[in-house]
C-alpha cells in the first residue's frame, strides 16, 4: 500500500496519448500523487478534460499540448513548448499509438507508413529530444510496447512489427542510458479495455471475444506509475501471455499453431 501512495510531488511527467486509454489513466494516476503533467495528444477537447481532472487531483498545473506524433513539424513544436516551460523531465510515458486489424495484403500502404510514423518514429524522436532534460534528475522513459510485439497473430503484421520495434529500441536505449542513470522500461500489455479497438477493429467483435483476458486500464496504470523511478526492465501482462512469450521460441511450431488458431480471433 505504501508503494501505491508514493508521492510524485515536484516531479514533471510527460505523457503522450494522454487524451484516452492507458495514457489518460497514467496521467490521472500520476496526478493523484502530485505530479506536474504535460499532456500530449491530437484531440485537444479531450485533453482539456483530462487537464481539469489532473489539476483537481494534483493541486498543481497541467499543460495541454496538441501534437500529431506522425508529423515531425508538429512534434518539433511540442518539444519546443515543453523546453520553454521546464528544464527537467522526470518521467516520459510514450503511450500514444494505434493499430489496424487487416490482412497485410489488404492494408493500404499509407496506413502502414502512418502506423510506423506514430508508433515508432514519433516515439523515437520525442524520446531523443527529451532525454537531455532527464540527465540531471536521472529520469525514466516508459514506452508502450505490446504483447503483439512478442506474440504475433494474424491480421496484426504491421502493428506487431511497430511494437517489436519499440521493444528493440527500448532494449538498446536502456544499455546506452544506463551509465547516465536514466531508466528505460517497456510496458507490454495484452488486450486492454480501451477505445484502441474502435480504430483497430472496425467490426467491434474482437474485444468481445477476448473480454475474459482483457486488462483493466486503471490497474495497469497503477502498476506503471508504481514503476516510476525504479529499475524495471519490462512490465508484461497478463502473466500467462508473458509465459507464452517465453515459451514460444522453445516450441515455435506449437506456438505458430496456437497463434493461428486460438490467437486468430480478429
Amino acid at each position: 500500500m505504501a508503494e501505491q501512495q508514493k508521492s510524485l510531488a515536484g516531479q514533471v511527467v510527460v505523457v503522450t496519448g494522454a487524451s484516452s486509454g492507458i495514457g489518460r489513466a497514467v496521467a490521472l494516476e500520476a496526478a493523484s500523487r502530485g505530479a506536474q503533467l504535460f499532456l500530449l495528444a491530437r484531440r485537444v477537447e479531450l485533453l482539456e478534460e483530462v487537464k481539469v481532472e489532473c489539476e483537481r487531483l494534483s493541486l498543481t498545473s497541467a499543460t495541454v499540448i496538441a501534437v500529431d506524433l506522425g508529423d515531425l513539424t508538429s512534434l518539433e513544436a511540442a518539444v519546443a513548448t515543453i523546453k520553454q516551460a521546464t528544464e527537467q523531465v522526470d518521467v516520459l510515458v510514450n503511450a500514444a499509438g494505434f493499430g489496424d486489424f487487416e490482412l497485410f495484403t489488404e492494408i493500404p500502404v499509407a496506413k502502414i507508413q502512418q502506423m510506423f510514423a506514430v508508433n515508432v518514429l514519433g516515439l523515437m524522436v520525442l524520446t531523443r529530444e527529451l532525454v537531455p532534460l532527464m540527465y540531471e534528475p536521472q529520469g525514466h522513459i516508459i514506452s508502450l510496447g505490446s504483447m503483439a510485439g512478442k506474440l504475433q497473430t494474424p491480421k496484426s503484421a504491421v502493428y506487431a512489427a511497430t511494437k517489436a520495434a519499440v521493444i528493440a529500441f527500448s532494449n538498446s536505449l536502456r544499455l546506452e542510458l544506463r551509465p547516465l542513470g536514466v531508466k528505460v522500461t517497456t510496458v507490454n500489455p495484452g488486450p486492454v479495455k480501451t477505445d484502441f479497438f474502435a480504430t483497430a477493429d472496425q467490426g467491434n467483435q474482437y474485444l468481445e471475444k477476448i473480454a475474459w483476458l482483457s486488462l483493466d486500464t486503471e490497474q495497469l496504470a497503477n502498476r506503471i506509475v508504481n514503476s516510476f523511478g525504479r529499475q524495471v526492465r519490462e512490465i508484461n501482462a497478463p502473466w500467462f501471455m508473458e509465459v507464452a512469450a517465453r515459451l514460444y521460441p522453445l516450441a515455435p511450431r506449437i506456438g505458430d499453431y496456437l497463434a493461428s488458431t486460438l490467437g486468430n480471433q480478429k
